[in-house]
């Protein structure tokens, strides 16, 4: 069963559903050329996408274009159902770094056909997600730097003030559609910089003051 911690707190969480949003950063939507959307985009990834710091992602053989999006996560920490965003960042145990692994061709082609892209986001190793810090030691979920690099090169610098749908309206939303429970997890978009990487390549994630994650590429 796969687990999310909080170390400074002791505390562990066995992962239930990971929640996506897609195009919440404008300059993403742009560098990929999609429409901004009226409402949220939602998919989901199982919790057997994730792996921690040092494990590798593996691109699965029917891919050829795999991409990096380094993420806010958020871990849900007491079951949130149809809660106002005004309230919504109570239900928050922790944040942690998240890279949505993506494999862009497959993605693609499902799009252009209308079919439900999973399995371009689901696969085993598309979520690397780091430790979580308390909810409590972030100030401001709307005031932090998201950093990716690859092979020590910085590919994305972003602010998740850029987010279109913030992190309480994040959770208000979801909770209207799903019920939220200990151990849910919500990935909150990508800023823009996303790109390809291949075997051998060594991806870097990092959020200012809650982690840093370093993934390989096998």
């Amino acid at each position: 069963m796969k687990t999310a911690c909080i170390p400074s707190q002791d505390k562990q969480y066995s992962i239930g559903k990971i929640v996506c949003l897609a195009r919440n950063y404008a300059e993403h939507i742009k560098e990929l050329g999609n429409e901004t959307p009226a409402a949220p985009v939602l998919f989901m990834k199982p919790a057997t996408s994730v792996i921690g710091d040092g494990e590798a992602v593996r691109i699965p053989s029917y891919s050829s274009e795999c991409h990096y999006e380094v993420e806010l996560a958020v871990l849900i920490g007491s079951e949130a159902r149809n809660v106002p965003a005004e309230t919504a960042l109570e239900y928050v145990a922790g944040y942690g770094v998240a890279i949505d692994m993506t494999l862009r061709d497959v993605q693609n082609q499902l799009k252009g056909k209308g079919l439900p892209w999973e399995i371009a986001k689901g696969f085993d190793t598309a979520c690397p997600l780091s430790a979580f810090v308390p909810a409590a030691a972030i100030t401001d979920p709307q005031a932090l730097n998201l950093k990716l690099a690859v092979n020590g090169v910085e590919r994305q610098n972003g602010w998740s003030s850029d987010m279109i749908t913030t992190v309480a309206r994040i959770i208000a939303h979801v909770s209207s559609i799903f019920t939220l429970e200990p151990g849910d997890i919500l990935l909150t978009g990508t800023p823009s910089g996303v790109g390809a990487v291949v075997a051998g390549d060594v991806m870097t994630a990092e959020i200012v003051s809650i982690g840093r994650i370093t993934i390989p590429v096998a």
